[in-house]
């Protein structure tokens, strides 16, 4: 079964912004099944467009940022 956008639902996202960087903690339900965290990345391209990468390593700063961002998602689901 192929993936259908239609299906997806978003119950909670919440966001840390820094200078070129945001970082979006979100809780996703698929076609009413379990819900499930997803953490993504943006980096600020040159034309101060957010653009989606992958998340990879995190620094302290952003790990510190995101913490209670999870914690509120896990309240969500």
């Amino acid at each position: 079964m192929p993936y259908d956008s239609s299906l997806d639902e978003q119950v909670f996202a919440k966001s840390w912004e820094a200078d070129s960087t945001k970082i979006t903690v979100s809780v996703y339900s698929y076609n009413k099944g379990p819900k499930k965290i997803q953490i993504t990345r943006e980096n600020k391209a040159a034309n101060e467009n957010y653009r989606f990468t992958k998340l990879g390593r995190m620094s302290k700063e952003e790990i510190g940022a995101v913490l209670p961002l999870i914690k509120e998602a896990i309240g969500a689901m």
